[in-house]
């Protein structure tokens, strides 16, 4: 049985979003950017997906940037932050996305940008009181970049709350929501954001291709120079069929938002008990109604099992990511982990969920761990 539950790194492509594709990459092969009625019928295609894209963050469409990936849009918005809008400081966790956090940490190297960090608590969460601390202390221009949902662990950030606090300090906010996008409803306005990051390939949409949100009347130039594309953030000929895609694929991640959460919250359970049941001393680095449900993370005391688990599961089909795992002559642990000090005598496994997976998988996968960990 082949069991894939590493939807947090990249999701199966949607049926549907490739059959919307289909065309683009075939009949319909015209420049979106030319007059003629080929090039005109590309247009179209994209702009409805880029208003669709606005309704569903309650955005204007004139504020939806196409690019390649949710690391490009972070790259832009934190880049231009600094070179555009004057930004002298950015406030952001140790936790973050390794496109965030290098890119802060550029900005502090090369250009003077002051760069500090944010309290989380023991599961990535943010400490909303001492980035308000921070927000208070400083009246240097600001950028807030704070992951809506930590990549590893799944803590669930309130966007709402920083969105406010941001606003009453006079800050700007971006939040890369790659692991939120097409699984929480998010109000671009309600959460107060300047700029919000998406990747396709994380809500069964295609791989590279994403979307920037940028509040209107933010003054940024441009991020590639060219024939001005994108209202001449990036230039670069759109990639059609991959925002056709990703526009089908949100869409339905949408129309099944509640249903799908359901769902997969209840798969999550199902694993976690299954789990508990087999070993008492198994960890789930998660507080209880702080963690998204497409995301488990897993504890397993090193005792429990062999240096070469990580091998045995891919032998038994099982993909997951392993962030803090034993693997042949070597344990590899991830920056979060040891940031945090998780479990420091315990192997990290990610465990994560989308649309596509099945109790049948569930099962399989604690099967699995009960025949492995009795050795």
């Amino acid at each position: 049985m082949q069991v894939y539950l590493d939807n947090a790194a990249s999701t199966q492509l949607h049926p549907e979003a490739l059959k919307e594709m289909l065309p683009y990459l075939g009949a319909s092969f015209g420049n979106p950017s030319s007059i003629h009625a080929f090039g005109r019928k590309q247009k179209a295609a994209i702009e409805n997906v880029r208003r669709s894209i606005a309704s569903f963050l309650g955005a204007k469409s004139s504020e939806i940037f196409f690019c390649a990936s949710g690391t490009e849009a972070n790259n832009i918005a934190l880049k231009l932050a600094a070179s555009d809008l004057k930004v002298e400081r950015i406030l952001t966790t140790e936790l973050e996305h390794k496109c965030v956090l290098n890119t802060a940490k550029y900005l502090q190297d090369e250009h003077g940008v002051r760069l500090e960090f944010i309290r989380t608590n023991t599961f990535g969460q943010v400490d909303l009181s001492d980035l308000e601390r921070l927000l208070k202390i400083d009246s240097q221009k600001t950028l807030v970049s704070l992951m809506h949902i930590q990549n590893e662990l799944g803590a669930v950030n309130d966007l709402n709350a920083i969105g406010t606090l941001c606003d009453d300090h006079d800050a700007l906010f971006h939040s890369d929501t790659v692991q939120s996008i097409g699984h929480f409803n998010i109000d671009v306005k309600e959460s107060k954001l300047t700029f919000l990051s998406a990747s396709a390939h994380k809500f069964n949409g295609p791989l590279g291709v994403g979307f920037l949100y940028k509040k209107a009347n933010t003054p940024i130039g441009t991020w590639i120079h060219g024939g001005g594309h994108e209202r001449n953030l990036r230039s670069s000929t759109e990639n059609v069929a991959g925002i056709v895609g990703m526009g089908k694929a949100l869409s339905i991640a949408y129309q099944n938002l509640d249903e799908d959460s359901v769902k997969m919250g209840t798969l999550k359970a199902q694993l976690k008990q299954g789990l508990r049941e087999i070993n008492s001393s198994i960890l789930f680095n998660e507080q209880d109604g702080q963690s998204t449900f497409t995301i488990l993370s897993v504890s397993i005391p090193n005792e429990l099992i062999q240096d070469t688990f990580t091998i045995q599961l891919d032998m038994a089909g099982i993909a997951v990511s392993a962030g803090s795992a034993c693997t042949s002559g070597a344990s590899k642990i991830s920056d979060v982990i040891k940031n945090l000090n998780l479990n420091p005598d315990c192997s990290t496994l990610r465990f994560s969920f989308s649309t596509f997976t099945t109790i049948e998988e569930i099962k399989y996968v604690v099967d699995f761990f009960k025949k492995e960990l009795s050795k």
